[in-house]
């Protein structure tokens, strides 16, 4: 089993040491692992939210470093880097610098407003919720289509505090699943959602179950910003897979999409 979203405290907003999530893995009996903090943004560290451009290297370097240390559990090199329209050059600069098994793309940004952000939760009073949707889902289709990233993470994050649309969302998502299947991207089953207050994997099993039939690829994240969080809820996330009629996973390696049966997966994951 992997899970391949875990950030370290150079971000400002994760505790922990990376040694310690490692063993955490371990302790889970994780097959693989991989760290992804965030690619540095702009002001991103006075905010909390990203590493800075002088901290990328030493990330790198850490990473490599466990590698050799912990040869008992394959640790892969990720990031995740926030798509923003216009900085696509920026992130494709940064990224070809490091030899990164997979980057992961997120939208946490809505024309500057950083949507799932709880000081930032009040914008929501100022829009309607069914054009933040649109806006999301378009964002997200966008950022596929730029073919800078691997992994689509927590495809629907927009929910993260509770809000609904009222409209109907299939056009959006069929459209969001043909652009996903055209440009090769894999999606995430993120178990991080458990812990905010929609308290839903990322995605929901409607939107899994529709990326499904498009033949859209799963990896598996908890979104780690502690130790303890490693591979947590995992059993649900495999469940939800398997809900939907998932078999297999997929795993990289230099940026390369390898398949996985999810039949693989042992016991010790589905009782943690």
């Amino acid at each position: 089993m992997i899970d391949y979203h875990i950030h370290t405290n150079l971000c400002g907003h994760a505790t922990g040491e990376m040694v310690d999530y490692v063993k955490e893995a371990i302790r889970c009996e994780l097959d693989e692992i991989g760290f992804s903090d965030h690619l540095p943004l702009v002001d991103g560290k006075e905010k909390n939210l990203t590493m800075l451009p002088d901290e990328l290297p030493n990330y790198v370097s850490e990473v490599m470093s466990l590698r050799k240390s912990f040869p008992e559990i394959r640790i892969k090199l990720g990031i995740e880097a926030d798509y923003i329209p216009g900085n696509e050059s920026y992130i494709k600069e940064l990224i070809i610098r490091y030899p990164f098994d997979y980057v992961i793309g997120s939208v946490h940004y809505i024309d500057k407003w950083a949507f799932d952000h709880p000081k930032e939760l009040s914008g929501w009073d100022e829009r309607d919720v069914n054009a933040v949707y649109e806006k999301y889902f378009e964002l997200l289709r966008k950022s596929a289509r730029t073919s800078l990233f691997d992994i689509i993470g927590h495809c629907d994050l927009v929910k993260k505090f509770g809000h609904r649309p009222s409209t109907e969302l299939t056009k959006d998502l069929i459209d969001t699943a043909k652009v996903f299947k055209e440009y090769g991207v894999a999606l995430e089953i993120n178990t991080s959602g458990l812990r905010k207050p929609v308290n839903e994997i990322y995605p929901s099993c409607e939107i899994l179950k529709l990326y499904r039939e498009y033949d859209i690829p799963i990896v598996f994240g908890s979104d780690a910003h502690t130790p303890d969080d490693v591979g947590r809820d995992f059993d649900r996330a495999v469940s939800l897979a398997r809900q939907v009629a998932y078999e297999e996973f997929v795993t990289f390696e230099n940026r390369e999409m390898k398949h996985q049966k999810l039949d693989s997966i042992g016991n010790s994951i589905l009782s943690l």
